[in-house]
């Protein structure tokens, strides 16, 4: 996966997804249990491209590093990497990651009649509310987080 920083003065890094590569990873394909153990059903059985499978449109698609706790409530976390597709429509209660003021932010939007608000998913930040006086744009809707574990 090649990696180019386009806004490194910003508070949030984004990337260019490399969707060239085609690195093919075996999958099982009937899941994996997350109670008790299920038979093993002859292991592997097919593999799986990440970049066909989590990329639907790649010329607008992006990555980008979570930088912060804001989100925490919502599973992102600091460090954390998110696939950000700037070709989706803008919804209410999708997580965005908006450009607001000279600075980037990753928020759960809320759309009403004649406002938009930003809304952290920790309650140690309260909601932002956009107004005609803010420099805005919903940048992206985040459609996957990759996670460290």
């Amino acid at each position: 996966m090649k990696l180019v920083n386009l806004y490194p003065q910003k508070n949030i890094e984004f990337f260019t997804p490399d969707t060239s590569t085609k690195l093919k990873l075996p999958v099982v394909t009937n899941g994996i249990s997350a109670g008790f153990p299920s038979p093993a059903d002859d292991f592997l059985d097919s593999s799986i491209n990440l970049n066909k499978a989590l990329i639907r449109n790649k010329d607008a698609t992006f990555y980008g590093r979570v930088k912060g706790d804001s989100m925490i409530d919502a599973g992102l976390s600091d460090g954390d990497l998110l696939i950000i597709d700037k070709s989706l429509e803008p919804k209410n209660g999708k997580i965005a990651v908006c450009f607001i003021d000279g600075e980037f932010t990753v928020k759960r939007i809320k759309i009403e009649k004649d406002v938009i608000w930003l809304i952290a998913e920790n309650i140690k930040y309260k909601p932002i509310k956009v107004t005609i006086d803010n420099d805005f744009t919903i940048w992206g809707i985040v459609t996957y987080i990759i996670k460290s574990v």
